[in-house]
């Protein structure tokens, strides 16, 4: 069975403000203040909490200091939890392609970084997380995205065939873990790291959602 795999943050939805909020509010609880500015760290929050937990301790002479980052994580993820809907939303046309792509007779899921209690809140709150055959976040197996078995967990969990899939996402991460699948992906250029993707040298760019059922018939069939 062909499956589309999803990434979660900077791909199906712009998540970048309340997560930069949640970091904020760690560096306001050290008496830094804000270090994070919602626009123009937006991409490095696509990274997840530790990239911005590092990049906020960089601006305040703190580079490397990876005990404050580990010390701050747990915080980061109370904060978040507490406020992970307030400004997060579906980027244009995401719920129509799922459905789309169902039509069409592919199965879907998720497979994120992100803790998994809190990727199904969020699909619970944008009314998208009945359309998913299957969701992997960082904690459903010992492993994470880039190692490509949460993928491959994603597509058999969803009802497919791992060696007839693909995924869809928006860094780095995405296209090592397809890489180390072997599948194609298709990187967004919406996200916050815009056209820049294109240097990581996917299978596809697409620039919208209405794109990517003809580059998923074109890539697996």
């Amino acid at each position: 069975m062909r499956t589309v795999i999803f990434d979660l943050d900077g791909t199906l939805a712009d998540t970048s403000g309340d997560l930069i909020d949640a970091a904020n509010g760690c560096f306001r609880q050290m008496g830094a203040g804000d270090l994070l500015c919602p626009s123009g760290d937006a991409a490095t929050a696509m990274h997840g909490a530790r990239a911005m937990l590092r990049l906020g301790l960089s601006r305040i002479g703190r580079a490397g200091d990876e005990a404050e980052v580990e010390r701050q994580y747990p915080v980061f993820l109370d904060l978040y939890e507490a406020q992970l809907t307030r400004h997060s939303h579906l980027y244009d046309g995401a719920e129509q392609v799922v459905e789309d792509l169902k039509s069409a007779g592919y199965r879907v899921g998720v497979c994120t970084n992100k803790p998994a209690r809190m990727a199904r809140v969020l699909l619970i709150h944008f009314g998208v997380f009945e359309a998913f055959g299957a969701l992997v976040g960082a904690d459903t197996l010992p492993v994470r995205k880039p190692d490509p078995e949460p993928l491959r967990e994603t597509v058999r969990r969803a009802g497919g065939d791992p060696a007839q899939s693909l995924l869809v996402g928006d860094t780095i991460t995405d296209r090592k873990t397809a890489s180390a699948a072997g599948v194609p992906s298709v990187l967004v250029t919406f996200s916050p790291a815009g056209r820049s993707v294109a240097a990581l040298e996917p299978d596809a760019l697409i620039d919208h959602f209405d794109e990517l059922p003809a580059r998923v018939q074109e890539l697996i069939g």
